[in-house]
């Protein structure tokens, strides 16, 4: 680290802009031990990753944002985001064409279950899709494989971005981060949650659209927010807003963080005006819709509590960082 480096930054106070009520999921303990057992049972971390995995605690992160799940529902959520930390975190030191290999097997059992090539990832997303099918409708499958390919997609392309070193301006960041966030995944598994399937309808609605975008979009930035101290140290804070804002626009670190603060406040006032206007389609549509709408609500806000329970963004530290907000921009981990 330079120098002229900042010291610390201050996170904007995306709590306070939130007014949306934490919840957790009743079948927390239980799902996630049996969960966290079946990902561990296939060995697939270094003792390193291994760490970072416990410590991220991604049941939590699902007990906050599907509280309203049923026990087998929620257990396939838990068994869904530690899926993804997997082709995550190998994605994250691959270049383009390997991270595309990886993303590859996850993508070829999920169009076919049949399709084998002998991997851990393979099977694990076999075993996955089986307890997604008991429950989703094909709709919700026909949109979930549809999210899938955009979301190997964007990460292999988030990889040869890495590799070429190349920091992308702000409108095509956002595009990008839509979908390699796999929020549209995540949202993708409501439908599943509540056994329904929404007509393509609701899904071409403009202002269900501008809700689900603002709903989107505040995950995504705040997650960046949030992580941005942890990539850099490993060197891979080209995919963060708050770096394509440093860039894009010019400006230091402490005023990328305000714009974030910014933009979660813009996107809540979006989202809040949308779900005002929301149509009306028919009773049993209407009720689903709204349900839908909560639960957004909770991804919102739970992955603002997540990201203060657990070390995997500020460490030890976690707890004061929340109440102060001081982040301490730790060195390059290469710098050492």
């Amino acid at each position: 680290m330079s120098a002229t480096s900042p010291r610390y930054f201050v996170l904007p106070d995306l709590c306070s802009l939130c007014p949306f009520e934490p919840s957790t999921n009743p079948h927390y303990a239980s799902a996630a031990a049996a969960s966290s057992a079946w990902i561990n049972a296939y060995n697939v971390f270094t003792d390193r990753k291994r760490a970072a995995f416990i410590q991220g605690y991604n049941e939590l992160l699902v007990s906050h944002t599907y509280p309203y799940a049923d026990y087998e529902q929620f257990r396939t959520c838990c068994d869904f985001v530690n899926l993804l930390f997997v082709v995550d975190e190998v994605s994250d030191e691959q270049n383009g064409a390997d991270a595309r290999s990886t993303g590859e097997i996850f993508l070829n059992v999920m169009r076919d279950p049949t399709w084998d090539d002998g991997s851990a990832l393979a099977k694990m997303t076999r075993e996955f899709r089986d307890r997604l099918q008991q429950f989703a409708g094909p709709g919700c499958m026909r949109r979930f494989l549809k999210h899938c390919e955009n979301y190997i997609d964007a990460v292999a392309k988030e990889a040869e971005y890495r590799e070429r070193g190349v920091v992308l301006d702000v409108t095509s960041f956002e595009t990008l981060r839509r979908e390699n966030s796999a929020i549209r995944l995540c949202f993708g598994l409501f439908e599943f949650c509540f056994g329904v399937d929404l007509p393509d309808e609701v899904f071409d609605d403009p202002t269900f659209m501008a809700l689900y975008w603002a709903a989107a979009d505040m995950v995504c930035w705040s997650n960046d927010v949030y992580s941005y101290n942890m990539e850099q140290a490993k060197g891979i804070g080209g995919n963060n807003i708050v770096t394509v804002l440093m860039h894009d626009k010019g400006v230091d670190l402490q005023t990328a963080s305000n714009l974030v603060g910014d933009r979660f406040k813009s996107d809540m006032a979006r989202f809040v005006e949308a779900k005002r206007r929301l149509p009306s389609w028919d009773p049993a549509v209407d009720q689903t819709v709204r349900k839908y709408v909560k639960a957004m609500e909770h991804w919102i806000v739970g992955n603002l509590e997540w990201s203060f329970e657990t070390q995997r963004y500020f460490g030890p530290l976690h707890a004061e960082i929340k109440k102060t907000r001081v982040v301490h921009v730790r060195p390059r981990e290469e710098d050492r």
